[in-house]
């Protein structure tokens, strides 16, 4: 699933590219990539000769500002993709919603697992989605500071890769990031947060920062499944910059101990059994 940095990558590009463009017809194809809504016209209409004027970003959630005060909302779910094409483009598989605008080009999500969302809603109705209303703080777009982020630790007390990962303490953050935020700060995925010395929180909230930077610096990740791209269709480049995520049994980067993949959580975790403790 697309993280922060892979998010913040496509709307930093959004940004660039369709802000100020009206838009002039939108295609639904499929019912369950607008399932908030109870039919194509409800979404439709709310959208159809509007203008973009901004694209935020909240955790995994993009937030396009139309002229009219709505917010169209985009999720890209497991598999989700926004490709910005020509109109002339052949459409793609599994492509659910077309965005035409008058100046030409168009902007198409597309998502074969269909576990990604587009929905219109208002400022204030989008206070009413658990998903979004819950989050928690923002650590690009909200910096704070490592005495704030010592305290959510102490607070807390529960285990490293489970705090990092808790959408309601800290927005954007899933498997990919938090093994290699932990393996920066020479911590374990299983120590409980409320045991770090001074130190260490220091040292887990410049990995952190760093790392959540370094990546979207690189336009995010993208696995050996290929299904991030940003809206060009071009994959990311911090994949080549693990140094321990999808890394199971090659030398650690560091000290050339073989990387450990454990299961937390339900999920695959990387780990350095040398430089983490």
């Amino acid at each position: 699933m697309p993280e922060l940095p892979e998010v913040e990558t496509i709307r930093r590009e959004l940004e660039r590219d369709v802000v100020g463009r009206r838009i002039k017809a939108v295609e639904v194809t499929n019912n369950r990539s607008i399932r908030r809504h109870a039919n194509r016209k409800q979404f439709i209409s709310r959208i159809e000769g509007t203008k973009v004027a901004s694209v935020e970003r909240k955790g995994k959630y993009l937030l396009l500002k139309l002229d009219s005060g709505d917010l169209v909302v985009v999720h890209l779910g497991m598999s989700g993709q926004l490709r910005r094409v020509p109109s002339k483009e052949p459409m793609e598989k599994h492509t659910h919603v077309v965005i035409t605008f008058t100046q030409g080009g168009q902007l198409r999500f597309v998502d074969p697992r269909t576990f990604g969302e587009m929905f219109a809603t208002t400022p204030d109705e989008l206070t009413e989605v658990p998903e979004l209303a819950e989050l928690g703080i923002d650590p690009v777009e909200e910096p704070m500071s490592w005495v704030t982020f010592g305290q959510l630790l102490h607070t807390h007390k529960m285990k490293l890769k489970a705090f990092l990962m808790d959408q309601k303490i800290i927005a954007g953050i899933g498997n990919i990031y938090s093994d290699e935020i932990l393996f920066a700060a020479g911590l374990l995925f299983d120590r409980m947060s409320d045991s770090l010395t001074t130190q260490e929180i220091r040292r887990l909230y410049r990995a952190l920062v760093e790392t959540l930077h370094d990546a979207i610096k690189y336009g995010g990740s993208t696995l050996s499944d290929e299904q991030y791209v940003d809206l060009e269709g071009k994959a990311g480049e911090y994949q080549e910059y693990h140094q321990v995520y999808d890394r199971e049994r090659l030398a650690c980067r560091r000290c050339r101990t073989p990387i450990v993949k454990a299961k937390f959580g339900g999920r695959s975790t990387f780990y350095c059994e040398q430089c983490q403790v």
